[in-house]
């Protein structure tokens, strides 16, 4: 399974470690991903997501409903 968040799409990037004289070699900065669960009043029932801690942070401020209808909207949550 990918390392994606699933409410808003964040993925690894990809960069380069460079030392002190400058050699370069390929690295990947990864999210700060966790596996969450929550529970959704207005549907009943308890969801599992992956999702990065800045989504979390979202969640906390605008609710669990709020935030899945946006990455509803923006194509990154299918359910």
């Amino acid at each position: 399974m990918s390392r994606v968040c699933e409410l808003t799409g964040k993925r690894a990037m990809v960069g380069n470690n460079v030392s002190h004289a400058m050699n370069k070699t390929k690295r990947k900065f990864n999210i700060n991903l966790l596996k969450k669960r929550f529970y959704i009043p207005e549907e009943d029932r308890w969801v599992t997501l992956k999702v990065c801690a800045s989504a979390l942070k979202n969640i906390n401020k605008k609710g669990i409903s709020a935030v899945m209808k946006d990455a509803r909207e923006k194509g990154f949550l299918n359910k």
